[in-house]
């Protein structure tokens, strides 16, 4: 685990690089989609966070929604909006729905949202070294899923991140602007697509920077306290000049009752 080319940003904690040793586990090839979750949420009559908050945080481009619902933007990264009514079945605001993109990840849902999920599925999140092994595809040490190079020799993209100057202008040179349906990108040596880009993903981790310089070696849990739940693979939003995260080691954090248009989830299972 760990970055092999000192790429990372230093409080991300992806150093040092180390040995981890994992019992066998199933994981699944995709991130949950919008049409998975809502089956489970009409099995189960459950609404997510975001529903109960009222509002969630939409990407200022792909918003789609009257004046009035939008309630502010973020602090610091004026990009994200807080829209009223956002929430899984609504991922831009209430002009948008799941049922247009039903083979898209599932988003705006919380790392609560997402663990619930789990316990009806009778599966649970993986750990972040799970997530890591599975997503390198059997390759060692590389930067990607599929090697260290970004593009195909034929210019041909193999994730959805940012083309463009962010935050203002995509080129959407991968053929999305926001999120892509699952199975869009060519999977990696275990048959894992997307595992860069798209969507951040959920961990079972707490997160803290500095856990990789005396984690244990077998079957890594993460820390028993942290500043939020570990987030993995990066999104669509993901851009060499403001976040370059969606490297195999990258690694970033939310607070686990919020939930964005950009972050969703996979399962596990024993194997």
């Amino acid at each position: 685990m760990g970055d092999s080319f000192d790429e990372g940003y230093p409080g991300d904690g992806e150093a040092p690089v180390h040995d981890v040793v994992l019992d066998p586990f199933r994981i699944d090839t995709t991130a949950v989609t919008n049409r998975q979750f809502s089956a489970f949420v009409e099995a189960t009559g459950y609404r997510t966070e975001s529903e109960r908050y009222g509002s969630s945080a939409v990407f200022h481009l792909v918003l789609r929604a009257p004046p009035e619902d939008v309630l502010g933007a973020a602090s610091g990264t004026p990009w994200w909006l807080n829209v009223r009514s956002a929430d899984w079945a609504h991922p831009a605001g209430r002009g948008s729905h799941w049922s247009d993109i039903p083979d898209h990840p599932v988003v705006q849902v919380s790392h609560h949202d997402a663990l619930a999920y789990c316990r009806w599925s009778g599966r649970r999140l993986p750990t972040e070294a799970e997530w890591e092994y599975a997503a390198r595809g059997g390759l060692a040490r590389n930067r990607y899923p599929w090697g260290n190079d970004l593009l195909k020799k034929d210019g041909t993209h193999l994730c959805n991140i940012w083309q463009g100057v962010f935050p203002t202008s995509n080129t959407e040179e991968d053929g999305y602007l926001a999120t892509a349906p699952v199975k869009t990108f060519p999977p990696n040596g275990f048959g894992l697509y997307e595992a860069s880009g798209n969507v951040w993903e959920w961990c079972a981790d707490w997160f803290l920077p500095k856990y990789y310089r005396n984690s244990p070696k077998l079957n890594p849990q993460g820390p028993t306290i942290g500043a939020g739940r570990v987030m993995r693979g990066g999104s669509y939003l993901c851009h060499d000049s403001y976040c370059n995260r969606y490297r195999v080691a990258a690694r970033s954090s939310n607070t686990p009752e919020s939930s964005t248009g950009n972050c969703g989830f996979r399962t596990v299972s024993a194997a």
